[in-house]
């Protein structure tokens, strides 16, 4: 009895690893697909630009913002995201790199802001970081790869050697909505499931019902009570005394 209870579960737990399969595909976060290196971490992806080997590199804001091929500078929220990059730095640069960020002085409110428009919640000034005596429209940022810290810089005149690009990792829901022939597979996979766990329980069922059809059917002999049996001895031991 254990086992048939066993088996019958099969089908509803193959519809419960299909169905968590399926969401954890359409909620897990992917990478850019351009052919460059992007390291996951949190909720973004970051490329590292390496450059020629043993040839200085040198970025103006402008050439570092055209070498993410329309994603953003680094824009950096905590103190973990921080963290990362000086601990990721050295697997990509040696020794120190000035990294540019996506932040900029908006003059309209008198605050720092990152280049998609999110506000600044998190910084790591070296000093006190302010006073650079640079103008507010162009007040730019860097970060020290080897200790974290952000320096102003100037927006318009300033190069640095390092650019790190950051995008926001994509869903492969939002990507499915993008590639029909992905959808098609995952759902073509869910109903093989479904279709093999339907044929598990029909046969299953079938074999059933063939035992208990044998069962109706199978001979039981009449029940002979044992003292019926005795006093119908008796009577015939009479009988031939009598005789």
């Amino acid at each position: 009895m254990e086992s048939k209870k066993r088996f019958r579960l099969i089908p509803f737990l193959c519809t419960i690893v299909a169905f968590a399969l399926y969401c954890e595909r359409c909620y897990a976060g992917d990478c850019p697909a351009d052919g460059r290196t992007w390291v996951p971490f949190g909720q973004s992806c970051y490329h590292f630009v390496h450059g020629e080997e043993n040839r200085p590199q040198a970025y103006t804001l402008d050439t570092a913002k055209a070498t993410c091929r329309g994603y953003e500078l680094l824009s950096v929220r905590n103190a973990e995201e921080n963290q990362f990059i000086i601990e990721y730095s050295p697997q990509v640069w040696k020794g120190n790199i000035n990294v540019w960020l996506g932040l900029y002085f908006n003059t309209d409110n008198d605050t720092f802001m990152w280049h998609d428009n999110t506000g600044v919640e998190y910084v790591n000034w070296e000093g006190s970081g302010v006073d650079s005596g640079l103008s507010p429209v162009d007040v730019c940022a860097a970060l020290h790869s080897s200790t974290g810290k952000w320096e102003q810089v100037s927006c318009l005149e300033d190069v640095e050697n390092g650019v790190v690009c950051e995008a926001a990792q994509e869903s492969i829901n939002e990507k499915a909505g993008n590639s029909p022939m992905l959808t098609a597979l995952v759902a073509l996979s869910v109903l093989v499931i479904l279709g093999v766990s339907a044929v598990l329980w029909f046969f299953h069922q079938r074999q059933n019902f063939s035992s208990s059809m044998f069962t109706a059917f199978e001979y039981h002999p009449p029940f002979r009570s044992p003292t019926s049996d005795v006093a119908a001895l008796v009577d015939s031991e009479e009988t031939d005394e009598m005789a």
